[in-house]
């Protein structure tokens, strides 16, 4: 029974998390459709496991897992590293927002 609750928490997350990647990327003229934000989160949730794994947590795993999620989010969007930037940044504004508002389960949104 735990594995599923924790299997239905990742899919909540990983919802929760392509609706901010979606609009956000919207926000900024991107033309990709939503399967690309669930990608782009499911990418986001592997990058922040490995990085945790093999890292652990603190500024290091932090810039390391933030590097990699802009190349992710440019190769994904076919975008440069300053539009990637700032799109993550809204990603993170609306994170923030959202986990204020949504209890969270262990990991990222």
């Amino acid at each position: 029974m735990a594995v599923i609750g924790i299997l239905i928490g990742f899919l909540i997350s990983l919802v929760i998390s392509a609706v901010i990647i979606y609009l956000a990327a919207k926000m900024l003229g991107e033309k990709e459709g939503f399967g690309t934000a669930v990608f782009a989160a499911f990418i986001g949730a592997i990058i922040f496991a490995l990085v945790s794994y093999f890292i652990g947590v603190g500024w290091i795993a932090a810039l390391v897992g933030g590097l990699t999620w802009l190349i992710a989010l440019g190769s994904l969007y076919k975008i440069g590293w300053l539009k990637a930037f700032v799109i993550a940044v809204i990603i993170w504004i609306f994170a923030t927002i959202v986990s204020l508002v949504l209890p969270t389960v262990i990991g990222p949104l």
